[in-house]
């Protein structure tokens, strides 16, 4: 055999003889070298050659010329066949390996800096492939040439041509993982043009720089982890799944296998966790299935220590909904290095970076899910980050929190957790605590919270908690941790109910959109639906006296920016026909605050809420029918004081209301005769003063409760009075508004009516002559309406002195436009002449 061999090798080189003689010449021409390479490869690859033949032709006569070829032929076409032809050599000769001491030096002379520089890319790539091959066919007896192949790696990895970097990350792993036992000496060398390349713009190659990674760091010094802890981090955020999908095998693999991997735990854990949220299921699957395996490795290798963790299927009683438990590996895993994990989180959880926001809330959910009860100890830190985390304007970064502090509810006694929630409120309650503290109720089983019902009931009923603020975004979130306490402890709030009571009534009042006001409402309705209560008014009425009390306490000193103003109002307006069971208070707060003396905008605010009920007294104020055993009060000690005239937009307005609350009283005939005529004589000269404010409407209230004044008691009017009330509702026949102008003709007919059966009627004649000269000069009014009602009243006048008037119209009805109202004046009085 072997002399077959010799026979065939000497042949071949006997053929090979003229063209590789003419290739060593030094002043062969570029044209003669090529051709001398054809031929080289015509015999070569011309016929089948056995591997041990070609083998021995390769390593006598063909390995040293063509490597010098390879390294320093100045036409690129000539380096080109020499490569294919070492490649023909290297794939199918049977002992490469003996090749080594000859081609490594020229692929590095070819491709290391200074004088490696190959121009061609593909010709650098096929370089890179050769390596590739050796490596393949050579394994561990290259160890070595291990520091050439590292320099030839760190100079192609950062190569211009992507396919290049991408079959030297190739390389590096199958570097990596045919010497294991040498390559931690080199591996450290390949780290940083891996991480100078990781983010290059081709996806394709930061998978393969991934790849190459995790081998070379696998097979290499474990100790470079920490070199490439944040660039893989990085990698995560990359928007090409496969990207993240490669990130995710690596950590995987390292925790698996990894040698040093429990000095890394802390490290390793938060990246492999970090792609449970991946919007990618198959990453997300990947993801578990690796931790599955881990934590069930761990599991084997700690037997001994969980010996005493035989709680193993204790599952506790109250679990996340939809949520699966992770197993005791896991867990364990989780807790042991929480303390490590936990304070480089937070401080993601706070980066000015959005998306690392994101990402650090969606871990700290998946985190304190597997820490259950072990979240305690690192409470501190938790609810401080969490308050930041909860304020963030990123909805997602807000969601993710809040699903956190669920937890807190669910692992964490509330004996710590209150307290902790409850001592930062004391500080200063932002809106981002009272979320925190609304999941944690949420998040927690309600027979472990009943006992805490009535502290967190009086907390959030301070008023450093409810009152702190008029923000609707914080009284949002009072709101919904009222909302959470309802839900989580049903008929245990009745004992607080009156706590939550006062913080709705609180969140009620503060000014803004109809839209709280409407869940306000829908939240009183639950309560009082788990109190077995009908509706929300039921609540009220189990409440109504101290709620007032509570509110009222400061009166004395309510100013218009005092909150109390606006609950007062809510409780009054809001309770329906409750309030007509707490007159006292409700009278005595109105008595006190509508003192001429307060604060002109909270006395307008307190007027309108009053003439708000009044208008539909019997459903508000006057429900039980008590309101009238109040109202020498209200008329003496509240309107009164208040229909004084003062200067100013404020004093008219409060006027005003004034003004229509009496109207009101008498409109819905809660102010009997009887009562008039108690009240009259303080009355009157204010409201005849009120027909002449600038509010129309006012004017208009004020003819008729004059109107009214005069049915009432005009009768016992004397002379003053009869003139006083004539001479200013006179004035209102030329008011700018045609409903004044008609209510004051009504109210002058209404005055005739009673001087005819007035004792001072005699001594009235000279006005009722002005009178009857002013009306007439109306009933050529240009409004007909007008005209009309003047002759009415004239006709009720007429009775009093016919002849007087008979003589003024014959006096002027020539002047007049429409004389047709003066002759049917005149065919009024005679016809009542002569029915007389």
């Amino acid at each position: 055999g072997n002399m077959a061999v010799a026979e065939a090798a000497a042949e071949v080189s006997q053929a090979l003889a003229r063209p590789l003689s003419l290739l060593q010449q030094p002043d062969c021409g570029r044209a003669a070298r090529l051709r001398a390479l054809e031929d080289i490869r015509a015999e070569l690859q011309g016929r089948p050659l056995a591997g041990a033949v070609l083998q021995e032709v390769f390593a006598a006569r063909l390995l040293r010329p063509l490597s010098r070829c390879l390294a320093g032929d100045a036409a690129e076409r000539c380096r080109e066949l020499a490569l294919q032809l070492l490649r023909h050599g290297l794939s199918h000769g049977e002992r490469p390996c003996e090749a080594l001491p000859v081609l490594l030096p020229a692929l590095a002379q070819r491709l290391c800096p200074p004088q490696g520089a190959e121009p061609s890319e593909e010709l650098r790539l096929g370089l890179v492939q050769l390596l590739s091959l050796l490596l393949q066919r050579c394994g561990a007896s290259m160890a070595p040439y291990l520091g050439d192949i590292a320099r030839v790696l760190q100079a192609t990895l950062l190569d211009h041509y992507a396919e290049v970097r991408r079959e030297s990350c190739r390389c590096a792993g199958a570097c990596a993982r045919a010497m294991p036992e040498h390559f931690h000496m080199q591996s450290e060398s390949l780290i940083k043009p891996l991480m100078q390349t990781i983010s290059h713009q081709h996806y394709r190659v930061r998978v393969d720089v991934i790849q190459a990674t995790g081998a070379v760091i696998q097979f290499g010094n474990g100790k470079s982890v920490d070199d490439v802890l944040s660039h893989l981090a990085q990698r995560l955020f990359d928007e090409i799944p496969k990207v993240r999908h490669a990130v995710t095998t690596v950590i995987g693999e390292w925790l698996l296998h990894l040698r040093d991997r429990y000095s890394y735990f802390h490290k390793l854990i938060p990246l492999l966790l970090g792609s449970f949220t991946d919007e990618i299921p198959e990453n997300t699957k990947l993801a578990w299935t690796y931790w599955e395996k881990i934590g069930l490795q761990w599991e084997k290798e700690n037997e001994e220590d969980l010996k005493d963790k035989m709680d193993f299927s204790v599952s506790p009683s109250h679990y996340p909904k939809g949520e699966t438990r992770p197993g005791l590996g896991c867990r364990e895993l989780v807790s042991r290095n929480l303390s490590k994990i936990l304070p480089g989180l937070c401080h993601d959880l706070t980066d000015w970076v959005e998306s690392t926001r994101i990402k650090a809330s969606q871990l700290l959910y998946t985190l304190l899910l597997h820490a259950e009860d072990h979240i305690t100890q690192h409470m501190e830190l938790l609810l401080r980050t969490l308050y930041q985390a909860c304020s963030d304007e990123e909805s997602e970064v807000v969601k993710n929190s809040v699903k956190a502090a669920e937890l807190i509810g669910t692992f964490v006694s509330p004996k710590v957790s209150l307290k902790l929630i409850t001592s930062a409120f004391e500080q200063t309650p932002k809106a981002s605590c009272v979320m925190v503290l609304a999941a944690v109720i949420r998040g927690s089983p309600k027979e472990i919270l009943q006992p805490h019902v009535t502290q967190l009931g009086n907390t959030l009923s301070q008023a450093g908690v409810c009152q702190r603020s008029e923000e609707v975004f914080y009284m949002e979130q009072l709101l919904y941790c009222v909302q959470a306490l309802i839900e989580v402890c049903q008929e245990d709030c009745k004992e607080i109910s009156l706590q939550l009571m006062k913080v709705l009534v609180t969140i009620m009042a503060i000014p803004s959109s109809q839209d709280l006001k409407e869940k306000v409402e829908k939240t009183m309705s639950s309560l009082a639906e788990v109190q077995q209560l009908e509706s929300f008014h039921c609540l009220y009425k189990q409440h109504i006296i101290q709620l007032m009390e509570w509110v009222s306490v400061s009166c004395e000193g309510w100013t218009c920016y005092s909150p109390e103003v606006l609950q007062f109002e809510v409780i009054t307006t809001h309770s329906g026909p409750v309030i007509g069971e707490a007159l006292d208070d409700f009278i005595l707060v109105l008595k006190t605050c509508l003192q001429p003396s307060k604060d002109p905008q909270m006395r307008l605010k307190l007027f309108t809420v009053l003439s708000q009920l009044l208008q539909k007294a019997s459903e508000t104020i006057n429900s039980q029918g008590l309101f009238p055993s109040y109202l020498e009060t209200v008329i003496k000690d509240i309107l009164a004081p208040n229909l004084q005239w003062h200067a100013g937009r404020t004093a008219a307005a409060i006027r005003a209301t004034a003004v229509l609350c009496l109207w009101a009283l008498i409109h819905c005939e809660m102010l009997s005769p009887k009562e008039i005529l108690k009240v009259k004589d303080e009355l009157m000269p204010q409201i005849i003063a009120s027909m002449d404010e600038d509010s129309k409407i006012t004017r208009l209230m004020a003819c008729r409760i004059v109107d009214v004044f005069l049915k009432v008691c005009g009768r016992q009017f004397d002379a003053d009075k009869f003139k006083n009330t004539y001479t200013e509702v006179l004035k209102r026949l030329d008011d700018a508004s045609c409903d004044v102008r008609l209510a004051a003709a009504h109210t002058l007919a209404n005055w005739f009516k009673c001087l005819k059966d007035s004792d001072v009627k005699s001594s009235m004649e000279g006005h009722v002559e002005f009178l009857y000269q002013e009306l007439l000069i109306h009933l050529d009014d240009p409004d007909e309406n007008l005209q009309k009602a003047v002759l009415e009243v004239l006709k009720e006048g007429s009775v009093l002195y016919p002849d007087l008037l008979v003589r003024e119209v014959e006096g002027v009805v020539h002047k007049h436009q429409t004389p047709v109202y003066c002759n049917q004046l005149l065919h009024h009085i005679q016809s009542a002449k002569e029915s007389a």
